[in-house]
């Protein structure tokens, strides 16, 4: 058993997706946590696990176990990216993948069809899930969580610029700004007020990403007056991006900030209403 197994979601081969509802208007996602492929594509695929890792999400999930309402893809991102557009949710090209050869040669167009339905089941479900919340609290947050490699350039080259990086990216370019700041603000201000390891957290938005991922995308399409849907991208240093170790502290931290975050964002919603 892995010496880090709390911290690994429990998930059978063939899941597509965890979805928990409990009484909140806020629920988190994970999307890229996963790194299951399915059978048809293991003699197909050109990476190896520890490739596909270190692009992968890993305990992305573990920061929102303390939220009544989480959503968690088992799948990798490999398989099907859920957080790009349909048309280029499946990495055919080097280009889409960070430079990567993702198969050996051209996937079949039955694995492209396969692919794509988990893909548009996803969606159908997700809007099923946030009309429910809709329904019964008029308003939502979604908390898109998600991390990014600092040390693209090898395990002992120097971590990317702290002005490119922050330890927290807010993306928000699909978002209403003007119409979520009361909800946004609050958020943003009690995850930099969180402090780890003797400094406060570093939070900014719209640096190292701005938010333009399908998922937030969707969301605000979808629920324009009433979804509020946050990208939140955390550097790796809650891990080793080379080896996938993890960081137990910084994790139990982050999984902390997250949970203290909860009650703003609930009584920023209720303002609202």
């Amino acid at each position: 058993m892995s010496p880090f197994q709390d911290v690994i979601v429990d998930s059978d081969s063939e899941d597509w997706w965890s979805a928990h509802r409990g009484a909140s208007p806020v629920v988190g996602s994970a999307i890229h946590n996963g790194h299951h492929i399915r059978g048809d594509l293991q003699e197909l695929i050109g990476l190896d696990g520890d490739q596909r890792l270190r692009e992968e999400d890993p305990f992305t999930e573990f920061f929102i176990r303390d939220l009544p309402n989480r959503i968690i893809f088992h799948r990798s991102r490999f398989e099907i990216d859920l957080n790009r557009a349909r048309g280029g949710a499946i990495y055919l090209k080097p280009e889409q993948a960070w430079g990567l050869k993702v198969w050996r040669d051209q996937l079949p167009a039955d694995s492209v069809a396969a692919s794509l339905r988990v893909h548009d089941a996803y969606y159908a479900m997700l809007e099923s899930y946030l009309r429910g919340l809709e329904q019964q609290y008029g308003t939502f947050v979604l908390l898109d969580i998600h991390s990014y490699n600092h040390r693209r350039d090898g395990p002992d080259a120097p971590e990317m610029a702290f002005e490119k990086a922050p330890q927290i990216n807010i993306g928000t370019s699909s978002m209403d700004r003007q119409r979520w700041a009361p909800v946004l603000d609050p958020f943003i201000e009690q995850l930099g007020s969180f402090e780890f390891r003797g400094r406060r957290v570093d939070v900014r938005e719209n640096i190292a990403f701005q938010g333009k991922g399908e998922q937030t995308r969707f969301v605000h399409e979808r629920f324009p007056q009433t979804g509020c849907a946050i990208a939140i991208e955390f550097k790796k240093f809650f891990m080793d991006e080379w080896t996938g170790e993890p960081d137990m502290e910084a994790l139990q931290a982050m999984r902390e900030m997250i949970r203290l975050s909860l009650p703003v964002l609930v009584e920023a919603l209720q303002a609202r209403s």
